[in-house]
């Protein structure tokens, strides 16, 4: 593990122009970063338990959803899931397997292979989102006051901004 605090202990420029984390910025980050992996592993382990379908599957079968025709490029796709386009074709071939998801070329140019949720795939998302839901309320926002929630999405927005400008 890397540290983010000086190595002398204590905040500010290195003489090599490392900006080291003062003592409350470490705690922040920290608290931060253990939280949402824990929050993460907890959704993913009660969406698997509970519907059999790891949370990658999960977000590759919502974001179709969210399409018009329920398609999308694959390589869009793996950008939106921040998924590799290999990482991506395996799940989609283990949700092809399942009748969730088929390909199909790209009709506009013949080039590109599209992922299309299928109607058992849909109606297979649509039974695994209240769990999914229902995690994220009970781990996240009944954990929150209305303020902290406001605090959340206003963080998140501006890392937004400064991570993916798109």
């Amino acid at each position: 593990m890397t540290t983010e605090v000086s190595p002398a202990g204590g905040a500010g420029l290195s003489a090599g122009g490392t900006r080291w984390l003062d003592a409350e910025e470490q705690r922040a980050w920290r608290a931060w970063l253990y939280s949402t992996q824990l929050l993460h592993d907890r959704l993913e382990r009660e969406l698997t338990r509970a519907t059999g379908i790891p949370h990658a599957y999960y977000e590759i079968l919502v974001q179709l959803s969210e399409t018009p025709g329920r398609q999308m490029r694959m390589s869009e796709l793996a950008d939106r899931c921040l998924s590799s386009r290999s990482r991506l074709s395996h799940a989609v071939s283990r949700l092809e397997e399942r009748g969730w998801v088929r390909r199909q070329e790209c009709a506009e140019d013949g080039r590109g292979l599209l992922a299309v949720l299928t109607d058992d795939g849909f109606t297979a998302l649509e039974a695994a989102a209240p769990v999914h839901v229902e995690g994220v309320r009970t781990h996240l926002f009944d954990q929150l006051s209305p303020e902290q929630v406001a605090a959340v999405r206003d963080i998140g927005e501006t890392l937004l901004r400064h991570l993916d400008p798109d």
